[in-house]
């Protein structure tokens, strides 16, 4: 039946109204924000509680009558909440959560279009390989994030990404290739309004993945000033930390350069230091923490204090 000009301005209509105004989707957008930018030091137990309440209310909100725009404009925000619940997962070490989590995120991404939320679940999936060693994991990840995103912040980031994997793998002309990649593209975007967004990639962030690879590389000078400038970024005038599970794998990689110069009682503070972090994302704490384990448990398995942090970690990963 052929559709008149009346009935197609009645659809037009219809696609046009709304039972949701702008006003709660304003609220909506600053609530993600807020969550997202929460992520370095809220609890992670009340951080996904809360992250899973409003991934609720807000994919709720597709059973109502919306606009074209507003229902792509829900996807969105669906997907960035999911991205944050994908992380405190995994920080908790529930590893499938953390996966069915991030399909979520993707699927949400392909249906909203937007390659940035695309782009952070593939990096996702570049951290997950990181931890449990999937060094060529990482690299599939990171170059398949960088193809949907390259003009996103997030190509910063999966270009460290990409630089830890290459670091892990002992190619020290693919790990500067990476990080010259990811400096350059960083220079190239304007700095982010809000810096404590953890889908924010700044300069102090860069610092950090760097002192990563060159620490994996054996460049003790580089690593201790980056995790020095890690630790120094990341702390208000007043001394609160701002991003302690950063400072943490800044602190293991100082008592890492330590136990290499053969100081194990300054190897070990910085190792304990790491491990009572309020906040800790626990596979990447593991991971970095067991490379200061080996060099202890070679070189100071019989000194007290290298004994005592080895039971330390080993109560810790056998609780994880």
């Amino acid at each position: 039946m052929a559709v008149s000009g009346m009935e197609t301005l009645d659809i037009i209509s219809r696609l046009q109204s709304s039972d949701v105004d702008n006003s709660t989707l304003e609220a909506l957008r600053i609530t993600t924000d807020r969550l997202c930018s929460e992520y370095p030091y809220l609890p992670s137990g009340q951080l996904v509680t809360e992250g899973r309440q409003w991934l609720k209310r807000v994919a709720g909100l597709q059973g109502q009558r919306l606009t074209l725009a507003q229902h792509k404009e829900v996807l969105t925000l669906s997907g960035w909440l999911a991205l944050l619940v994908e992380c405190v997962e995994y920080d908790m070490g529930d590893r499938p959560a953390a996966e069915s989590t991030r399909r979520a995120a993707l699927s949400l991404a392909n249906e909203s279009e937007n390659g940035e939320i695309a782009g952070w679940a593939h990096e996702m999936r570049a951290w997950f390989c990181l931890t449990t060693g999937d060094y060529r994991g990482i690299i599939a990840a990171s170059q398949a994030g960088t193809d949907v995103a390259p003009h996103h912040g997030v190509a910063i980031q999966l270009a460290a990404q990409e630089a830890k994997a290459w670091a892990r793998l002992k190619d020290r002309r693919q790990t500067e290739v990476a990080l010259d990649r990811g400096r350059k593209l960083l220079e190239g975007m304007p700095y982010p309004e809000n810096l404590d967004n953890h889908f924010v990639v700044d300069p102090a962030k860069f610092d950090y993945y760097a002192m990563d690879c060159y620490r994996l590389l054996g460049e003790d000078r580089i690593a201790e000033t980056l995790a020095q400038e890690v630790i120094r970024a990341s702390t208000d005038f007043d001394g609160t930390e701002r991003a302690p599970m950063r400072m943490a794998e800044a602190r293991l990689t100082l008592g890492v350069v330590a136990a290499r110069q053969g100081d194990v009682e300054q190897a070990v503070n910085y190792g304990e230091l790491a491990l009572t972090a309020e906040r800790q994302s626990l596979p990447s704490l593991l991971m970095v923490s067991r490379e200061l384990a080996a060099i202890v448990h070679r070189d100071y398995a019989d000194e007290a204090a290298g004994r005592e942090y080895l039971d330390h970690l080993n109560t810790l990963t056998r609780a994880t």
